[in-house]
């Protein structure tokens, strides 16, 4: 008989978490404007708000923290860190940031003028968000297999080569400054991009002079996806794909609190000397000087051990199956989820979920806060909410999937935390028809209003 998998750690500390009551959730998440990010964290039981620094960390990042050198300058946890990142992605030149929106404000501060356009596969909350401030526009070109949940498709992140050109031939270079590749792409479910389609997309911009940026915050959990489903790659080591993905850009963004597997951090990697030079200038103004970024030192050693990590196939292996667990969990119950099941997370569908509350009364966030209620388990709305009203016309954008998302943090939560995530989803699937209403808006920020909103019942 084979041998079942086994994770590839153990565990040498716990941290108490308090199972509430339903009625002592109720009051709080009503007396927080039924807005989960307002919630304290010792009234969520199972918090899976984001996989953004919410993980563990291990022994030898531990090990590394205590040796950090705290250096203002050119500290030697600097130096590793930058090696080691120049051995994974090939980028010559690495500037520090403090977290990966804040490597997106400088990178856009070098790049992004107004009335840019900015073509991608379906950008992050943030990443809009800092275009949008520029008064410039991202452009969704995502293949338009991502938006049906149902359908099985082996790499749903990728770009539509056709939308791209389109993009291309109407704005032309000069108001192009780059495309980006999200890798994963979060907001399409946490769906990977074929190095076949990353090849194409570079060819293409190529023929019309814009270069290529990658959105990395899970770059490793790509590279695994590849692995296990591009032919060309099967025998390929998780840090060679990831050379071979990164090879094919001009540069990347990263939030270091996913694939970096520690609790802050993020970077920007380059080729370009002189991009390099203009990013510092804004880095040093934003961040701190050159060498540290807004971090500590022992940050940055944490760092450069978590990437050598993450970009190990049994560490993305128990990874990546702890979420397929969930995700087969949900199927059987015949909970309409994202397929195929994406890497650091499930996605809801809640239209499919809550057929009776309508798009306007946000589906997605009346999903998660029935959750909470139900067990104590905080996800997040990717939907209405999250999409912001239109910068011009000021009405809602309603996008073509309305998911709840449940990020799963990384080396934290055991198999029994993810059946009771299940059974209480069955729960209120079970009732869902006795759900007919939702929520409206009392009051929201004019930009990344989920953040900040607050609700009420309808």
């Amino acid at each position: 008989m084979e041998l079942p998998f086994a994770e590839p750690f153990r565990i040498k500390m716990v941290e108490e978490i308090y199972p509430s009551t339903r009625e002592e959730r109720e009051a709080w998440i009503k007396e927080k404007d039924y807005n989960l990010f307002n919630l304290e964290s010792q009234k969520v039981f199972i918090d899976l708000l984001t996989d953004s620094g919410t993980g563990a960390m291990s022994d030898k990042q531990w090990g590394a923290m205590m040796t950090g050198d705290e250096s203002y300058a050119g500290s030697q946890s600097f130096q590793k860190l930058k090696s080691t990142i120049n051995q994974i992605t090939g980028y010559e030149y690495v500037l520090p940031t403090h977290q990966g929106r804040a490597a997106e404000n400088v990178l856009f501060s070098a790049l992004v003028k107004e009335g840019n356009v900015i073509p991608g596969n379906s950008h992050f909350d943030t990443t809009k968000g800092h275009i949008e401030f520029r008064k410039a526009h991202a452009i969704d070109c995502t293949i338009d297999e991502a938006f049906d949940s149902e359908l099985i498709h082996p790499f749903k992140g990728n770009i539509d080569l056709h939308k791209l050109e389109e993009v291309y031939k109407k704005y032309g270079k000069e108001n192009i400054p780059f495309t980006l590749i999200t890798i994963t792409c979060n907001s399409s479910g946490g769906q990977p991009v074929s190095i076949d389609n990353i090849r194409k997309v570079k060819a293409l911009s190529d023929k019309y002079g814009i270069p290529i940026f990658f959105d990395s915050a899970r770059f490793a959990e790509n590279a695994y996806f590849i692995k296990e489903r591009e032919e060309e790659f099967k025998n390929a080591s998780i840090k060679e794909i990831c050379k071979t993905v990164f090879a094919l850009g001009d540069g990347m963004t990263m939030s270091s609190k996913k694939d970096g597997l520690v609790n802050i951090g993020g970077f920007i990697a380059l080729n370009n000397e002189e991009l390099y030079k203009e990013c510092g200038n804004f880095g040093i103004i934003y961040e701190g000087y050159l060498s540290y970024g807004g971090l500590a030192g022992r940050d940055l050693a944490a760092l450069a051990q978590g990437l050598n990590e993450a970009t190990e196939y049994p560490y993305l292996k128990s990874r990546i199956s702890q979420v397929e667990y969930l995700g087969n969990k949900l199927i059987e119950y015949g909970i309409p989820i994202q397929q195929p099941i994406g890497g650091h997370a499930i996605f809801i569908d809640a239209v499919k979920f809550l057929p009776h509350v309508p798009r306007e009364e946000f589906p997605a966030q009346t999903l998660g806060i029935e959750l909470y209620k139900e067990a104590g388990v905080r996800g997040v709305e990717i939907g209405t909410i999250l999409a912001d009203r239109d910068p011009e016309t000021r009405e809602n954008r309603y996008p073509k999937l309305e998911l709840l998302r449940l990020a799963i943090p990384r080396r934290t939560y055991f198999q029994s935390h993810m059946d009771y995530i299940a059974v209480a989803l069955k729960n209120i699937f079970d009732r869902r028809e006795e759900i007919k209403s939702g929520y409206e808006i009392t009051w929201e920020a004019d930009i990344l209003r989920h953040f900040t909103v607050k609700l009420k019942e309808k």
